[in-house]
């Protein structure tokens, strides 16, 4: 990749397009907030996007296109999924025989073009266009069909039986006005139609967003935020109110963010909701996080793991002592394969102890402590204390600086079975992490059993699943055996119970690094995360992308799923030298 970026900067400095001080400064930036370089030279006004388009074009030799002046078949479009085409910046936009043209804003990334390869199975021939265009495309060529009209729904509706559980204080000076609009009945309305409409569309979360001229309301359904008809701009500030009151938050602060929480219940379901309200350019902008204990799944056999990884976890839960450490992305379902190995694990006879922020779920027979920062009580204090309450089983919600990690490691160390979680992107990535932040291998090797990294892909429909064969260049770029022919996989049309996305429902795919004395060698010779995966490899560890293919030819997840949400493997050799 490196060698791609030389090439760009050398295009531009020798085309006089940027001064070396100018990339200087965008490497800079580049460091410090991530993201492309080319981006970066952008937005800080250093060139402009056309001339970036013609310098690339020329150098490289990959072709420009204007999509705006450009007709694209849809039954090209259909060749790329929206999710892939958004999360790539790329839009397709021609095929002759086996060669796929694809239109992309940025023609050196080789992963976008890898897992088009892999997924449509045809020869990639990349072209440049501008990152509005594309976008602009997508939008237009991907475009859903649109819902209805507020008012109607509003017209339509019939009183619901939302009963707001817990009391909430209305009162104060300088909030009559505020109190008084949360009381009237078409924002009660609209509020408890907003908070039913995420339930019956198993959203994890509600996202309340003002904008200069209208209000953007958004639902995330397994993992994938998907816009829904908002109310008018007008109803944004009562809507926003009504919440407050509901959580007992502050009315009349709209300057600071607040946290807070309320529960409801709606067909004799309890659900809980956790809220954050952050004031942004236009608002206050609303987070609802949906929690319905009844939706959960806390049952390690249900979650989705292959037997081989299954059996890891179980084996080091079985153990008297050590520490478990689950990894990957927010949202990748960490805390609720912690929940289900503390169900796994818990019985009568032992003392089990939870450090959270904050508790998400409320487990019957499971001590859980909420870390509360502001008045110092932080993951490290509650450490302490727990320890001397004599705990067989401990459970740290996130590992986040050394004092905390220092302190499990020592809990693992003195008799304890510790389970936590490590923001990192691949199971050999954690114990890298886990030297940087000032741990001695030695410790890492002595404490850690096993080191789990997990995401969660989306399950096909089962309402409207369809297959289809793969091709054999698909799949030889995949991986699977050349001897298997007429290879179907399954993808989803989308119907009125996926709600037109082709998706239901999430199951977890994971790789299990055990620290065999092989992996335990590497790590006290402070080796590379590449060497410590390519040997875990070697000794058995399937990967994220080969569990995920694994879930495609089991019918249970797409293609396009498992390359979203995953990145290509390695090549190893086979014997180590």
């Amino acid at each position: 990749m490196s060698s791609l970026r030389e090439r760009l900067q050398d295009i531009l400095i020798k085309n006089k397009l940027i001064s070396e001080d100018d990339l200087k400064l965008a490497l800079q930036v580049q460091k410090e907030h991530g993201g492309r370089l080319s981006d970066c030279l952008v937005k800080l006004n250093l060139i402009s996007e056309k001339d970036l388009l013609v310098a690339l074009s020329e150098g490289l030799g990959f072709p420009p296109i204007s999509l705006a002046r450009f007709k694209i078949d849809p039954e090209i479009i259909k060749l790329i999924p929206k999710d892939m085409a958004k999360h790539y910046l790329i839009v397709p936009v021609g095929k002759m025989g086996h060669a796929l043209t694809v239109a992309m804003a940025d023609p050196l990334n080789v992963f976008a073009i890898d897992d088009v390869k892999a997924l449509t199975g045809f020869e990639i021939n990349p072209i440049i266009a501008e990152q509005k265009e594309i976008l602009m495309a997508i939008e237009k060529y991907y475009e859903e069909p649109a819902t209805q009209v507020l008012d109607e729904i509003i017209k339509d509706i019939s009183d619901m039986d939302i009963e707001v559980v817990r009391a909430a204080h209305e009162g104060g000076p300088d909030t009559q006005e505020l109190v008084r609009l949360t009381k009237e009945a078409p924002v009660i309305k609209i509020t408890n139609l907003l908070l039913e409409k995420g339930i019956e569309m198993n959203a994890s979360d509600i996202l309340i967003e003002p904008w200069e001229h209208s209000m953007r309301v958004r639902v995330r359904v397994d993992g994938m935020l998907r816009e829904i008809e908002g109310p008018p701009l007008k109803f944004h500030a009562p809507i926003v109110s009504r919440i407050k009151v509901m959580s007992e938050l502050d009315i009349a602060e709209h300057r600071l963010p607040q946290d807070g929480r309320f529960k409801v219940k709606i067909q004799d379901r309890f659900i809980d909701f956790r809220v954050s309200i952050l004031p942004s350019f236009f608002g206050e902008k609303v987070a609802l996080r949906i929690l319905d204990k009844s939706m959960a799944t806390l049952d390690l056999d249900r979650l989705g793991f292959d037997a081989e990884t299954l059996a890891t976890i179980k084996s080091g839960a079985d153990r008297p002592h050590g520490m478990i450490l689950v990894c990957g992305p927010t949202g990748s379902g960490k805390t609720t394969t912690l929940y289900s190995v503390l169900k796994y694990v818990d019985t009568p006879e032992d003392n089990i102890v939870t450090v959270e922020d904050p508790v998400e779920y409320q487990l019957e027979g499971i001590n859980q402590v909420s870390v509360r920062p502001e008045i110092g009580l932080t993951f490290a204090g509650c450490l302490r204390s727990i320890l001397r309450q004599d705990p067989d089983t401990i459970m740290v919600g996130e590992i986040r600086d050394f004092e905390t990690v220092d302190i499990a490691i020592k809990s693992a160390l003195t008799g304890h079975l510790v389970l936590s979680t490590l923001h990192t992107t691949t199971a050999a990535g954690t114990i890298v992490r886990l030297v940087n932040m000032g741990v001695e291998p030695f410790l890492i090797t002595s404490s850690v059993i096993c080191l789990i990294n997990q995401r969660l892909v989306r399950k096909v429909c089962d309402s409207c699943k369809e297959g289809y064969e793969l091709t054999p260049e698909a799949a030889a770029s995949l991986g699977i055996s050349a001897a298997k022919k007429g290879i179907t996989v399954f993808r989803g049309r989308g119907c009125k119970r996926c709600f037109g996305i082709g998706y239901a429902g999430r199951l977890v795919i994971g790789e299990a690094l055990v620290l065999t004395p092989k992996i335990k060698d590497l790590i006290i010779q402070r080796a590379q995360e590449y060497e410590i995966k390519a040997a875990a490899r070697r000794e058995g560890m399937k990967t994220l992308r080969e569990n995920g293919i694994k879930k495609v030819l089991e019918g249970a997840t797409s293609l396009e799923e498992v390359l979203r949400v995953t990145a290509p493997d390695e090549p190893i050799e086979k014997n180590e030298k």
